[in-house]
């Protein structure tokens, strides 16, 4: 017997169903689901992105670069286990918009989503300057992403693509695919997300998330002549990763 396609298990592809979720039509908690979630998220990566600049260790010598990509990976491994199965652990506009442009996702839902996440970012930066006080903001804005030297705009847009792709394909495959084992669906996103942070790190900061970048921008008030960067790319490398998967990926069969 052949194995059905994520498109004809998930029926005509409406529901939320990221790890299993249900939303329904109360979409109030999981969007409360989603603003904690992104705070929590992006309060630790920007955390550690100023402690790191700022040279600040808990003991001893302070944290290198590699600390940045592993914060981030590791609390999105928590995250997913924690909110997954109540609004999908989304935490970032460029899932959301890529389930909804696949029709996995309510397209009435997505304002509130989009706006949860991007609170919760916003909260999150002003908790990292509270955190780390006036220095956070004035010298590291409050780790706004910013493109590395000779880094220009299209090169930065394309590197924001590609590393949102591998993120968001991670998340498509294992979060609705039926045949995705069980319970590795939080390591492979957060792996998947540690592994894009390596990669862009270096020449955009690597924000992957438009919500994760224009949190830190709208509090320390800089870098907006760089926003449009983390905007398009994530959102372009989102759909992109969804599209194909849901489209192409989805349908294959295993061999008999």
């Amino acid at each position: 017997m052949q194995r059905r396609s994520a498109r004809e298990r998930s029926g005509s592809g409406s529901g939320t169903g990221l790890y299993g979720s249900q939303i329904g039509s109360n979409v109030l908690p999981a969007a409360v689901a989603e603003l904690i979630g992104t705070f929590i998220l992006v309060y630790t990566g920007t955390a550690v992105v100023v402690a790191t600049v700022l040279e600040r260790p808990i003991t001893g010598l302070p944290y290198d670069s590699l600390a940045i990509p592993l914060a981030f990976g590791l609390v999105l491994v928590a995250l997913v286990a924690a909110l997954g199965h109540v609004s999908g652990a989304h935490l970032n506009p460029a899932i959301t918009l890529g389930l909804a442009v696949t029709r996995k996702f309510p397209w009435n839902f997505v304002p509130a989503y989009i706006g949860a996440q991007l609170l919760g970012a916003i909260l999150a930066a002003v908790a990292t300057w509270i955190t780390f006080g006036a220095e956070a903001r004035n010298q590291v804005g409050l780790a706004s992403p910013a493109t590395g030297p000779g880094v220009g705009f299209l090169q930065a847009v394309l590197v924001e693509i590609f590393i949102t792709f591998i993120l968001v394909f991670v998340v498509i495959s294992v979060a609705t695919d039926e045949r995705a084992p069980a319970g590795v669906a939080p390591i492979a996103v957060g792996f998947a997300l540690a592994a894009a942070i390596f990669i862009g790190g270096p020449t955009t900061g690597a924000a992957v998330n438009p919500a994760r970048a224009l949190g830190p921008i709208i509090v320390a008030w800089n870098n907006w002549d760089l926003a449009l960067i983390y905007i398009i790319g994530p959102i372009i490398g989102g759909i992109l990763a969804a599209v194909l998967y849901d489209n192409f990926i989805s349908r294959a069969d295993a061999p008999g």
